[in-house]
């Protein structure tokens, strides 16, 4: 007897992240790390895991050595199944042919044989780079409740934003009736967030025939959607209203650390009954010194605090030492601040050394970045929005 799914999940994680700068000049945008121990593919995954799905095919484009070693066999979410799983999904060839992803939709369309074997219900497309909690199961339920084509969730935005983002008009009843991609003046703030359930037929239909159009960007908002809207399809929008965070920038990736700092914050990462799952790395606990000063940070297994850290996220491995200031800034893993150090509003990424004297960011301005590895030499000014690789 056949076995099969009623759902697959697809993670698109391949986007190199350039508005991310040098955090992911050799990582995809995926694998960078937030909020103290997390990374941010550990939220789709960990969403899946959460609402039941335990397929999920992930596509991999740029740089996914780190990303693959990191998913491994999926045992932290839960996905190490023996029907179904999580699966890493890199370009490959077929005989003489073999192409990179061309865009989200040829993404999907490359590994429609991997959906395939599963025969699922429903598709679940999902990107990356977001930084939320979502129980997928009531989406998915929602979509075969309404007997929609697709169903995309939606998240109302601040007028005033509207028109950053792809916009779905609806019905009183929900349905969208128009799409509008980034309107000067749009006629509602319901923004796309990326997140689509297909009913798989459908799915496969439409994205084999915009493989063929030649005229085609193979993208899911510019083409796929849009089609499917021009033909009548059935689709339907579901409404999202806790938090969402597109941490697609520097500024946006450091706000959504700031925000686990809020006296309440919109994301709760310390509910056990709903909780965001990461790869352990076996680290010792925190070390927080007689003489050191902390004020409301968030620290992490394995960081050692001489120092001073203030309105700080300090995340698995790093070290503040006696004589350095932190303040207003994300540590990355490994990273080490020297004494006489001081780090103000920045990113400091993965096993930098910022040396004494050395002074990153102010106290006003753009985020200031130290990239992956780097050392920062005794008496270095960076000010505020530069990047130093």
């Amino acid at each position: 007897m056949l076995r099969k799914k009623r759902c697959v999940a697809m993670l698109l994680a391949g986007g190199q992240g350039t508005r991310l700068g040098i955090l992911t000049s050799n990582m995809a945008k995926p694998a960078v790390p937030y909020g103290g121990k997390y990374r941010i593919i550990d939220f789709p995954l960990s969403n899946c895991s959460n609402s039941g799905i335990d397929t999920v095919g992930v596509l991999t484009q740029f740089r996914p050595l780190e990303l693959n070693a990191y998913i491994a066999s999926g045992a932290p979410w839960d996905l190490d199944v023996s029907f179904g799983g999580v699966y890493v999904l890199p370009p490959y060839q077929t005989g003489k042919t073999g192409e990179w992803y061309s865009g989200t939709a040829n993404a999907i369309y490359q590994n429609l044989a991997f959906i395939a074997q599963y025969d699922p219900d429903y598709v679940l497309i999902l990107s990356g780079d977001h930084i939320y909690k979502m129980d997928y199961a009531a989406m998915v339920q929602h979509h075969e409740d309404t007997n929609a084509d697709v169903t995309i969730a939606v998240r109302q935005v601040p007028w005033e934003e509207a028109s950053r983002f792809g916009i779905m008009n609806t019905d009183a009843e929900g349905n969208i009736v128009e799409f509008e991609e980034k309107p000067k003046n749009p006629k509602s703030n319901n923004a796309s967030m990326g997140v689509y359930v297909f009913t798989w037929e459908k799915l496969r239909k439409y994205l084999i025939e915009d493989e063929a159009n030649p005229e085609s960007s193979n993208d899911f908002g510019k083409n796929i959607i849009p089609t499917m809207l021009a033909d009548g399809q059935h689709m339907v929008a579901y409404s999202f209203n806790d938090y969402w965070k597109d941490v697609g920038t520097i500024e946006s990736l450091w706000e959504a650390n700031m925000d686990l700092l809020a006296e309440k914050p919109e994301i709760d990462l310390h509910d056990k009954n709903n909780r965001i799952y990461a790869r352990n790395m076996g680290m010792i606990p925190q070390y927080i010194a007689p003489d050191a000063k902390v004020d409301n940070c968030l620290i992490t297994e394995g960081c050692e605090v001489y120092g001073d850290a203030t309105h700080s996220i300090l995340s698995s491995g790093s070290v503040v030492e006696k004589g350095a200031k932190v303040i207003d800034s994300v540590i990355f893993p490994g990273a080490r601040i020297k004494s006489g150090a001081v780090v103000r509003r920045a990113i400091v990424a993965e096993n930098a050394v910022i040396c004494g004297g050395a002074a990153v960011g102010e106290d006003t301005g753009d985020i200031a970045v130290v990239g992956n590895g780097v050392t920062v030499p005794e008496g270095t000014v960076i000010k505020a929005g530069e990047q130093f690789a």
